[in-house]
């Protein structure tokens, strides 16, 4: 007997209403935006005037707009009827308002009100899709190696010190050596001893009591790729604070990081962000004020510091031992301080760096410790008429405060602005870039390449589906009508569920999407000529197409299993378009299999099904 539970009915139209909801703001074209946002948090405002101001200057350069709005998060979103009048306006808007705000572009949402109360979205699109920016960076591995060799002397030093070994100094020789000159009476065979557990890599040469540890070329090729890799994982972590769908970030070559940022049309946050450098160092203070006055002007910096300057331009000695650095931080979060409401960051260490900090602040408690905030950044020169990339280090004493009780892994630094601290804190908490980084290519792909994609892509997706349906209405005749109905439902609901989800639609995406669609038709069609037979067999209509699909879905079930076996192998182990591909097909499989067997089951009882005992055929 044909029959199909009521309650199944339900589920049915519940997954047709939502589905048709959560698709419909792909339906809706986003416009083209400008975003004009306060650089800077002291007396520089985004109100009325700002917008008053803005729509004055585009009237005079005749640039109409749809309208001028300051949003509830601060902004002023400047909507446009086209990508050519967004880069006019962006162009006429950056030099009149100045470095007091940041002008960018954007894609502003039209969807209803009552949609976005649902939290109905359109589906994020690729860089192929809706443009982007398309970033290649070269990694300074000179300069990962350096800041790697330094950290063995200092390494060197805390294991002869640990193990009482006596030593009088400890340097690098280029990127060859360390040479550890160890002090009179010192036991040279527990150092060999103590120092070949400690850097098992580096070969030792004693000679007296200079002991050389020599890097060989093998450990410099390794600490460079490491470099590379950590680069990549930092970038990985910060992209993904932006948001940004289906970023992509691979390695090129041995020394090269490819980033590809869809959506985003303006590049100077991107780079600024992507490329900056910003960590913190702490270091011993040496002497006062005044000693520092004194070694500056008498130019007898002692060997063991280095000369810092304060914001106030305050020269301050600070030992060239460093105690801490970004590569210990784990966590940071930006805080103010309840007493004096001064900005800051709150610091998690590692263990590693836990315990120095704790070494030292038990040995020097009513002493300084001097709080570096160092920020490398890419700049761009014109040189001879060409552009030259180069990485601009600012140094600066943000604190040197008296320590006045023990602390090891958490504790608070102020002293910088509250821009900053949020800044500082975003990317300490992302991960330290083992090496500055230089951009050697930036293109931006426009979005007008993007909408002829998106044309062409659902014009393909189209026909295959127009396609599917003539061939079904033609040689199946009323289950071919059923077949339609499902394959519809399918893909309004594949669109709903990446909508949903935030899945991103690509080029890759579209392939998927049209293979969904042609798996879907191969269940059906399976179910189709399943009854087919059972009518060749003489079995009365309505067992033959309860049988039909009961026989159907076994087989359904397990071919569409391995291909869902495929798309997550896909998605897991790829990247990038790959993985566009892999989610649209995942997707398309689970709902291909719900509307075959579910939703067509439902449709034919309901034309076939009840008490119609008397049916001698059906149209198949």
């Amino acid at each position: 007997m044909l029959t199909f539970a009521r309650w199944k009915y339900f589920v049915i139209l519940l997954v047709l209403a939502v589905s048709v909801i959560y698709a419909l703001p792909n339906a809706y074209p986003q416009d083209p935006s400008v975003q004009i946002s306060a650089a800077r948090s002291d007396g520089v405002q985004v109100n009325a005037s700002l917008a008053k101001k803005v729509e004055s200057l585009l009237s005079q350069a005749k640039i109409p707009s749809k309208s001028i709005k300051v949003e509830d998060q601060g902004n002023l979103l400047v909507r446009l009827e086209d990508t050519d009048q967004q880069t006019r306006a962006a162009d006429l808007l950056r030099p009149q308002l100045g470095n007091d705000y940041v002008v960018a572009l954007s894609l502003a949402p039209t969807a209803p009100a009552w949609l976005e109360f649902l939290r109905a979205k359109p589906m994020p699109r690729g860089l192929d899709l809706q443009g982007g920016v398309h970033f290649v960076m070269q990694v300074d591995q000179a300069s990962a190696i350096d800041k790697r060799l330094d950290a063995y002397v200092e390494d060197v030093r805390s294991t002869l010190r640990d193990n009482r070994v006596p030593y009088t100094s400890v340097v690098r020789r280029g990127n060859e050596a360390l040479v550890a000159t160890l002090g009179t009476g010192a036991d040279t065979a527990k150092a060999q001893s103590q120092l070949r557990t400690a850097f098992p890599t580096l070969t030792q040469n004693l000679q007296d009591q200079t002991l050389t540890l020599e890097v060989p070329q093998a450990e410099l090729q390794r600490i460079s790729l490491e470099a590379i890799e950590q680069n990549l994982n930092t970038l990985r972590n910060r992209i993904n604070a932006f948001g940004v769908a289906e970023p992509v970030i691979q390695r090129q070559g041995t020394d090269r990081i490819v980033i590809q940022l869809p959506g985003l049309q303006d590049t100077v946050e991107a780079k600024r962000q992507i490329g900056a450098t910003a960590t913190l160092e702490f270091r011993a203070v040496i002497g006062n004020e005044a000693t520092a006055d004194a070694a500056v002007r008498d130019r007898s910096v002692p060997p063991d510091a280095r000369v810092y300057y304060t914001e106030t331009k305050q020269p301050l000695l600070l030992s060239k031992r460093l105690l801490v650095s970004g590569e210990q931080l784990v966590n940071a979060q930006p805080m103010t301080d309840p007493q004096d409401g001064r900005q800051g960051v709150s610091i998690t260490l590692n263990s590693v760096g836990g315990q120095r900090m704790l070494d030292h602040t038990l040995e020097n408690v009513g002493k300084r410790l001097g709080i570096v905030y160092v920020e490398q950044t890419p700049i761009t020169s014109i040189v001879d008429g060409k552009e030259v990339q180069t990485i601009r280090t600012d140094e600066r004493v943000i604190n040197s405060a008296v320590i006045q009780g023990v602390f090891g892994k958490s504790f608070q630094t102020t002293g910088l602005s509250a821009e900053e601290s949020k800044a500082l804190a975003s990317q300490l908490k992302s991960g330290a870039l083992a090496a500055p980084m230089i951009f050697v290519e930036e293109r931006v792909v426009g979005p007008s390449l993007g909408a002829e994609n998106v044309k062409r892509g659902t014009m393909a997706v189209a026909y295959s589906f127009i396609f599917a349906l003539s061939f079904f209405l033609i040689y199946y005749r009323m289950f071919g009508l059923i077949t339609c109905m499902a394959l519809v439902l399918n893909l309004l609901m594949v669109v709903a569920l990446m909508s949903i989800v935030g899945a991103t639609m690509s080029l890759p995406g579209f392939a998927g999407l049209a293979l969904s669609v042609g798996m879907s038709v191969d269940a059906n069609v399976l179910i189709n000529e399943r009854i087919r037979e059972e009518l060749r067999a003489g079995i009365p209509p309505q067992t033959a197409i309860a049988t039909g699909y009961d026989k159907a879905s076994g087989t359904i079930f397990d071919s569409n299993m391995t291909a869902l076996l495929a798309g997550v192998a896909l998605y897991a182990f790829g990247t990038g378009p790959l993985q566009g591909f892999a989610i649209t097909m995942i997707v398309g499989i689970l709902t291909s299999v719900f509307t075959a067997v579910t939703v067509s089951r439902g449709i034919a009882t309901l034309i076939y099904g009840g008490n119609r005992r008397k049916l001698k055929s059906i149209a198949i």
